[in-house]
């Protein structure tokens, strides 16, 4: 983040990866909507973007073509504008942007700040990375792939939108590659305060708990797993598949919100009007131990 003047800030992030779908065009749709997401974590509006393109010499040229189309549809619907990029060769396949956004220092949402009594909301469904893990296996079912696609390609931009409005939203974060618990790490350690989450509210990917119980487990979220776990404490009768979902990497992933408690029916309600189907997954207590309580 860079203050331009007592009202105005700029913030700025950047993102790109592997093809992780077959379709070119909806890899590129992915690949914007995940860039666009710490933007919209932190409460910013998206103004400018430039893209970044690794691609194979030797490549279908209109692949790229389908990449690019892809991308700039959902910078489109985020009203950024792709300004310009930078493209070289590169035997393995890579697109994303680097993207800028307009925020209002006094009014910026970190991982920090949530404050004992809040309630913790959930924007999206966790499983697109064991699903992704699947579809690289090539097991994957058409109707698992079609919801991960659509998570994958929903912008976090009308939730950003309706929490700007509650002043009561302490804390935000985007659920990316560390996974929920590891998000929520974060959140804890930065906020001095310690978390309950209720595995069974957490809503779940058609297909997620199969890919699990078939092994169709990413690497990230086995290292997710090794780090973080030990600052988490279960609640009896919770599935091993459930808590595998937990550390799931996700791609493009919702909205964790701390919100104050008596505010929580208005967020989702308000959320729930603008089409984004968060739920209330956990609370926040006070500092100590575990770090991470997890509930049936």
């Amino acid at each position: 983040m860079y203050k331009l003047a007592p009202d105005q800030a700029l913030v700025q992030t950047v993102d790109f990866f592997t093809p992780i779908v077959d379709d070119p065009y909806v890899f590129g749709q992915i690949a914007a909507t995940n860039a666009l997401s710490d933007v919209y974590a932190m409460g910013g509006r998206p103004l400018t973007s430039l893209a970044m393109v690794c691609f194979p010499e030797k490549a279908d040229l209109e692949i790229l073509e389908r990449i690019l189309a892809g991308g700039l549809s959902k910078m489109i619907e985020a009203g950024c504008t792709v300004i310009g990029g930078h493209s070289i060769r590169d035997e393995e396949m890579k697109f994303g942007y680097a993207v800028t956004g307009l925020i209002d220092p006094k009014r910026v949402l970190t991982n920090a700040g949530a404050k004992a009594g809040d309630r913790l909301l959930f924007t999206k469904s966790l499983g697109t990375g064991v699903i992704s893990t699947a579809i690289k296996k090539g097991v994957a079912r058409q109707e698992w792939i079609d919801g991960a696609i659509a998570s994958m390609t929903m912008l976090n931009k009308k939730a950003a939108e309706v929490v700007s409005g509650i002043a009561t939203v302490h804390a935000m974060t985007d659920v990316t590659g560390f996974g929920l618990i590891g998000h929520a790490r974060e959140m804890a350690l930065a906020s001095e305060v310690s978390l309950r989450i209720h595995a069974g509210r957490i809503p779940l990917l058609e297909g997620g708990l199969e890919c699990v119980h078939a092994g169709d487990i990413p690497g990230g979220l086995k290292a997710n797993r090794e780090f973080a776990e030990c600052v988490v404490e279960y609640e009896s009768g919770i599935s091993e598949e459930l808590k595998t979902m937990l550390f799931d990497p996700q791609t493009a992933g919702g909205l964790l919100i701390s919100v104050a408690r008596e505010d929580v029916s208005d967020l989702l309600g308000a959320l729930h009007g603008a089409g984004v189907a968060a739920v209330e997954v956990g609370e926040v207590g006070a500092k100590g131990k575990p770090l991470i309580q997890v509930l049936r």
